[in-house]
Formats: C-alpha cells, structure tokens, sequence
C-alpha cells in the first residue's frame, strides 16, 4: 500500500471507539499496534488524552512522554512504508483538538531524531 501521511486523533473522538485508529499512544509513552492497518490511505495514531478540553490534556511529563514515543512512531512508520513523516493531519477541526500541542510533536526527518 502506499500512504498518503497519518492522521492524528485524540482517545475521546467519537469515531474511535475502541476502533478506527491503527496505533495507539499512551500517556506513558507506550505504542500499541492494532492488529492490521484499516485505511488504504492513511495510518491513524491516537492519542491518550482530550485535547479538545484544556482540562483533558495529559500533563508534563505525560505529555512530553507521549510526544517523544509519537514522533518516533511516525518516524518508523515512515521509514517503513516509504511516505513523508511531515504529513501529519488533524482527524476533523475537534480532534485531536484546539489544545494539540502542534508546536511540541517536532520531527527531523534528516537525522531521525526530534
């Protein structure tokens, strides 16, 4: 298959539901995998936490945690299927939400570190 990017959700979108996303990132930093990828067009990574509520958003160093395990993820997943691990989308304009930290999920693709 050939993905266009990933999108980017948060766990308290109504459309995951214990589905519909194809890894998951826990506060913790912890990356689990769904058992196969479901979109012909992109790879879907969740993010613990409600990023569409400031009171939702996990906290430092949770957060930094998360960001650091979801920017190597993406940078395999990348390296893995050949796409550019700088097409990173929102789901919708609620998820993951207007308090997703944009600014902090930093990728160099150049040197394979963020």
């Amino acid at each position: 298959m050939e993905y266009k990017g990933f999108i980017l959700h948060h766990s308290r979108c109504p459309s995951i539901n214990g589905k519909g996303f194809d890894f998951w990132v826990g506060t913790d930093g912890g990356i689990y995998a769904a058992p196969l990828l479901t979109d012909p067009d992109y790879i879907h990574i969740c993010l613990e936490g409600n990023y569409g509520e400031e009171e939702g958003i996990p906290r430092l160093p949770g957060r930094r945690e998360q960001l650091f395990a979801a920017g190597r993820l993406i940078l395999e997943l990348a390296s893995r299927y050949h796409i550019s691990p700088l097409i990173i989308e929102q789901h919708n304009n609620s998820c993951p939400g207007v308090f997703f930290p944009w600014n902090e999920l930093v990728i160099y693709p150049a040197d394979g570190y963020h």
